[in-house]
């Protein structure tokens, strides 16, 4: 059994995608251009603004305008960051069987913090997590281990007694360079690049719920 799980954000423990996605739609009716379904941007949405930009607006960093488009969509998300967005299906019983077993349980995202503790405590979800570690909380963002080092120090937790589970290649990263086991979630957005059974996961899942069995909770 593992003393603590860990779970990024956006794909792997809320939904995010339909809030992203209706940020990005803001800025392209703004520009007089239709609206791209949920479904065709959700791949891109764990990589946060950029993924969002490129996919939406074809629009990257070395465009001109990436700066100031960049500040629209985070404008419009903030504004709106919890509409649409649900916890995934299965979560809120591996939550519950980590607190019956006295485990602690906590978030480490690459989202920036003023947008990843609004959302949390939107969703109701703040105050039961034992830590909340955002993409500008620790010196380098994932796939560096540093975020996942700096959730080790806040829960006094071994490296190699707690679980981190994601839905991108980053996410498997850094958690076994922080010496972590980890789970990749067939659930997730999975982008595009390889595919999930190339990235080097201990354990693969298709549900939420059998998180917890890979933990020793089932």
């Amino acid at each position: 059994m593992f003393d603590a799980v860990l779970f990024d954000l956006d794909g792997t423990f809320a939904d995010t995608a339909p809030d992203l996605a209706a940020a990005l739609n803001r800025l392209r009716a703004d520009l007089d251009l239709a609206p791209v379904p949920t479904a065709r941007l959700r791949p891109h949405t764990s990589h946060g603004v950029r993924g969002m930009l490129a996919a939406g607006l074809d629009m990257r960093p070395a465009d001109p305008l990436y700066d100031e488009f960049r500040e629209r969509f985070l404008h419009y998300y903030s504004a709106d960051i919890c509409v649409h967005t649900t916890i995934f299906a299965g979560i809120d019983e591996v939550l519950d069987a980590c607190e019956r077993r006295g485990a602690a349980w906590g978030i480490v995202t690459n989202k920036a913090q003023r947008f990843t503790l609004p959302l949390l405590h939107q969703l109701g979800y703040a105050r039961r997590a034992a830590c909340v570690v955002s993409g500008d909380s620790a010196r380098r963002a994932k796939p560096a281990p540093q975020p996942m080092q700096l959730a080790c120090r806040l829960l006094a937790a071994d490296a190699t007694r707690c679980l981190y589970v994601g839905d991108d290649l980053r996410d498997i990263q850094a958690g076994r360079a922080a010496g972590m086991a980890t789970v990749a979630v067939r659930y997730g957005y999975l982008g595009d690049g390889e595919p999930i059974e190339a990235w080097g996961a201990d354990h693969l899942v298709a549900r939420a719920e059998d998180i917890a069995v890979v933990a020793g909770f089932g």
